[in-house]
């Protein structure tokens, strides 16, 4: 069935993206391929002649396919963004269904419920969702559970200067914090090769004693203190919201040692896993992570791996049965020689035992198969 709006040509895709846009993307990809050359401008110079023109011919023809990469880039964004608008009413009715808004076909036929009692929309559903997830699953406490309940929607949008995209989380009125919608941002260096440059949440208003990325300690006083009362001190804890708090890369690097480093960027790691498996798998198909069939999805690609894995094991174990039957030929030729002649030179029985050596270091542990 054709309809004008859902058709489209490259002229329209061109057209989503405005002329800075492109320009921007081609200035960007030329500034890369110039960096490059400059960087490796002591490796053409040291060519010959012939294969320097070789090469330079080679470049042109990369040049050709960097221009088209930035076409793909450009017609990609265009049909994502088109995409997106197309995937909004869905999310509408999707967010209707859940909150009570509106009511489906039969769904009150079949309870005689006063009005007051009554069940509306699907609750703990963005919860659920977010739990039966691996990754996120990891960062929800019990503690977490009670403010995550009142959790409406969760939406994302890309965003252009600078570029990346922002996730939304609205909220309803709750008992835990005054915020209605806690945001989250992530301002990337290479949009298309994913790294991060920094990540912005949001302060969120807690409401007294209900602060769940901190908790309480009360210590009893010291024997014979003249203060009777227990101390009281604040200590941060493991919490879902501290997603809105981000770890911060310092404006000087220089204040920052080597180890203290490496723990950040596992740290902004970590943080920007769990916001684009927010973005890419919970919110286009959070029905899928409430019911569980996600899950299932998820268990048969690992399957898939466990299958790739028995492979490469039962390889190993051919290739060890290999070496055990080259072992036992190398001892039925040693035995034999012995039985033919018993003068042997020192020089040659150390060969022997080198032979055997070799057939040992064969029986080697199974190689990782990298994920």
């Amino acid at each position: 069935m054709s309809n004008d709006k859902d058709n489209f040509s490259m002229a329209d895709l061109s057209s989503a993206l405005n002329e800075e846009n492109r320009a921007d993307l081609v200035n960007a990809l030329k500034n890369k391929i110039q960096s490059l050359a400059g960087q490796h401008s002591d490796i053409l110079e040291s060519l010959s002649p012939d294969v320097r023109k070789r090469v330079d011919v080679l470049r042109e023809i990369q040049g050709q396919h960097d221009e088209l990469e930035a076409r793909f880039f450009e017609e990609r964004a265009a049909l994502e963004a088109k995409y997106q608008k197309l995937y909004q009413p869905l999310y509408t009715k999707r967010y209707e269904i859940v909150n009570g808004v509106v009511e489906v076909e039969g769904a009150n036929e079949t309870t005689a419920d006063t009005e007051e009692d009554k069940e509306k929309g699907v609750p703990a559903f963005w919860l659920n969702a977010m739990k039966n997830n691996e990754v996120l699953a990891e960062e929800i406490s019990e503690r977490d559970e009670g403010a995550l309940k009142f959790l409406k929607d969760i939406k994302w949008s890309r965003i252009e200067n600078p570029k990346g995209f922002k996730l939304e989380f609205f909220f309803d009125t709750n008992p835990y914090f005054k915020n209605s919608v806690l945001t989250k941002t992530y301002h990337m260096i290479d949009e298309d090769e994913p790294i991060l440059e920094k990540a912005i949440g949001t302060e969120i208003e807690w409401h007294p004693g209900k602060c769940l990325t901190q908790k309480l300690l009360k210590k009893k006083p010291k024997k014979g203190s003249k203060n009777a009362k227990p101390i009281t001190k604040t200590e941060n804890c493991e919490s879902f919201f501290n997603f809105f708090n981000p770890p911060q890369v310092p404006e000087d690097d220089e204040d920052i040692d080597e180890d203290t480093a490496e723990e950040l960027q596992n740290q902004m790691e970590q943080d920007y896993d769990i916001g684009s498996t927010i973005r890419d798998k919970i919110i286009p198909h959070a029905v899928s992570w409430f019911t569980g069939e996600a899950i299932q999805g998820e268990e048969f690609g690992d399957l898939e791996d466990d299958d790739d894995d028995d492979e490469d094991i039962e390889e190993d174990e051919d290739e060890e049965e290999e070496d055990e039957d080259e072992e036992d030929d190398d001892d039925e030729d040693e035995d034999e020689e012995e039985t033919k002649t018993k003068k042997k030179s020192s020089s040659r029985k150390k060969g022997g035992r080198a032979q055997i050596g070799d057939g040992q270091q064969g029986e080697r542990p199974p190689e990782c198969k990298q994920q």
